[in-house]
């Protein structure tokens, strides 16, 4: 039997690429999307792929009439929790794409996933490049004890940080805080140019053309540097194996669960 999906933001840059993904494939469907924009046209007639035949709905209470398994959120932060929320009300598991959540954002999610028996994974960024970033900076976090993050993206993202190095900070804080050889505090001239403390880590934020999405820590220490660096390109398509997997695994567990590598056997 095909995994039923939602799939909110179907008609973005990154819920098309997915869209057209699963029309490819022979255990996932999708069954209702949101668009407020196109809403009342079918998903296919928009993406020009005949095989996604399921209806478009304005808002994702609408589309949640239609019985799903996965409700897959791919849209906006101001939007986001409502719609998880609403769809593990609704009895879907749940995959979170869009970024901007804060952490107090996630206790909630987490809580109400507990509470449903629901899974909820919650991704800022389905690359594996990304992935395996995450877990080099973890591994690296134990032995060096200072680094900072730089998190880069196109000029018109609004969100900041991004959900990537948003996820980054909340990991590297459960290992341990950033030392700081001069505290924020002590700082002569003009403190915020030393970034913004985000779970322990100081986090600089560039918005500028040319850049997609892209994160890099640059650990530190006397005579020695260490820089771990992910960059995206134009496309969607690194994003779509990951996003896909994520639909498969997403019921396999109960609660809230962060990073894609928490489904992965990455040793």
């Amino acid at each position: 039997m095909s995994i039923r999906v939602c799939l909110a933001g179907a008609t973005g840059w990154a819920g098309s690429a997915l869209a057209r993904a699963i029309a490819q494939t022979d255990d996932i469907e999708i069954v209702a999307a949101v668009s407020r924009s196109h809403a009342q046209r079918t998903l296919g007639d928009v993406l020009a792929e005949p095989r996604l035949a399921s209806p478009i709905y304005a808002s994702a209470a609408q589309a949640l009439a239609q019985p799903c398994d996965v409700f897959f959120e791919y849209t906006k932060p101001d939007v986001a929790k409502g719609n998880v929320l609403e769809a593990l009300r609704q009895g879907a598991h749940v995959v979170i794409g869009t970024s901007g959540l804060s952490d107090a954002d996630y206790d909630e999610i987490g809580a109400v996933a507990a509470e449903r028996q629901r899974g909820v994974l919650a991704v800022g960024n389905f690359a594996l490049t990304v992935v395996l970033l995450q877990k080099f900076a973890e591994i690296a976090a134990k032995y060096i004890p200072q680094w900072e993050l730089i998190d880069y993206a196109h000029d018109g993202k609004k969100d900041a940080p991004s959900g990537t190095v948003r996820e980054l900070a909340a990991r590297l804080a459960r290992i341990r805080p950033a030392e700081l050889t001069v505290p924020l505090e002590q700082t002569q001239g003009i403190a915020e140019t030393r970034g913004a403390r985000v779970g322990g880590s100081q986090v600089h934020a560039i918005r500028l053309p040319s850049f997609t999405i892209s994160a890099e820590i640059i650990f530190g220490m006397p005579d020695q540097r260490l820089t771990i660096r992910h960059d995206s390109g134009g496309s969607a398509q690194p994003y779509v194996d990951g996003a896909l997997l994520a639909i498969r695994k997403v019921a396999s567990f109960t609660g809230l669960r962060r990073g894609l590598d928490s489904v992965l056997d990455l040793g």
